[in-house]
Parts: C-alpha cells; sequence; structure tokens
C-alpha cells in the first residue's frame, strides 16, 4: 500500500494551508493509500544548524523516520515574502537524502493574495536537489479566505484540481516507488 506522509508549513491556528492539506489528504486515502500528516504546530523542532544528530530534540528523529518509511509526500506552504515558509524550509533542511531520495512529491502553496507560483517553483528546486520527484500537478490557492468555508473547497474547478492532485501524487507514487 502507497504511504503519504504530509507537512503543513504553517503554525497559524486555522490555517488554510493545513486545511489545504488536509482536503488533499482525504482525497489520497479515499484512492486507498495509506496517510499521515505531521503537524509542525505540535513538534519541537530546533532551527537547522547543519549537525547530523539533534539529540535534545527527539522530534527530529520522528520527523525524520517517519518521511523516511513513506513512499511520497504532501508538502503545503503559505507564500510568506514570495517564497516557502520558514518552518517548512526549516523541516526540510532537518532531514537529508536518506529520508528524502526518491520521494514522489505534490506540492501546495495557499496565498492571501493572487494566486502566484514562487512558492510552488521553490519547493520543487528544493526537492529536486535532494532527488525527489515532484509530481506536474500542484495546487496554488490564491484569496483562500474565500477559497474553504468550514472545511471544504467552494469552487468546483479547484476541487476538481485537488482531485487531479491526489489522483496523480497516487498514481505516480506506485509507479516510481513500485508499490501497488
Amino acid at each position: 500500500m502507497v504511504k503519504i506522509v504530509g507537512i503543513g508549513g504553517s503554525l497559524r491556528p486555522n490555517s488554510y494551508s493545513q486545511i489545504a492539506l488536509s482536503l488533499a489528504a482525504a482525497r489520497v486515502e479515499a484512492l486507498g493509500a495509506e496517510m499521515e500528516i505531521l503537524d509542525l504546530r505540535a513538534m519541537q523542532l530546533p532551527f537547522c544548524n547543519g549537525e547530523d544528530e539533534y539529540l535534545d530534540y527527539p522530534d527530529v528523529e520522528q520527523l525524520r523516520n517517519t518521511v523516511k518509511l513513506a513512499d511520497g509526500l504532501i508538502l503545503a506552504t503559505p507564500e510568506y515574502h514570495g517564497s516557502v515558509s520558514g518552518v517548512l524550509k526549516n523541516a526540510l533542511d532537518l532531514m537529508d537524502f536518506e529520508q528524502l531520495d526518491g520521494k514522489v512529491t505534490g506540492l501546495i502553496s495557499v496565498l492571501g493574495g493572487q494566486s502566484k507560483s514562487n512558492a510552488l517553483n521553490d519547493l520543487r528546486v528544493i526537492m529536486r536537489w535532494v532527488h525527489a520527484w515532484v509530481i506536474p500537478e500542484q495546487i496554488a490557492v490564491g484569496q483562500a479566505w474565500k477559497a474553504f468555508s468550514d472545511g471544504k473547497i467552494l469552487d468546483e474547478k479547484l476541487s476538481q484540481r485537488f482531485d487531479q492532485f491526489a489522483q496523480s501524487l497516487v498514481e505516480n507514487t506506485r509507479k516510481l516507488r513500485g508499490v501497488s
């Protein structure tokens, strides 16, 4: 069975990034994949300083082990100042090739203004550097404050993009990772 791990790059309560991640996760599960979300808001992660071990931070080991055992990832980030959130970048920096090499990855960005792809493009570069496989389907949710209500997507076209995203992630993970 395909195992996907989701990581949201926002620490804010009621985060639109977390809502988008949860909606994508539900669609991935509906396709028969196992899904786990690592909530960075509940984890104690230090700033990455380039060390190999963070003995005072057991959540670093949990992050690394959970991602290492996954076949694929969903990374969801708010776009801050035209790029990836610091909290998501830090979580990725705490890992290396051992955890990220070969992972099939889907990307989601959430913005308060008009939809852009800066954070998505930056995440593509980051994931390429660690030898992950990023699927071509991606989701950029502009004006997030009016895209969701009560944890649901309001726009039918956006909902269809979430369906296509989940389908691509699960299918490509099965193909690239050789998992049924």
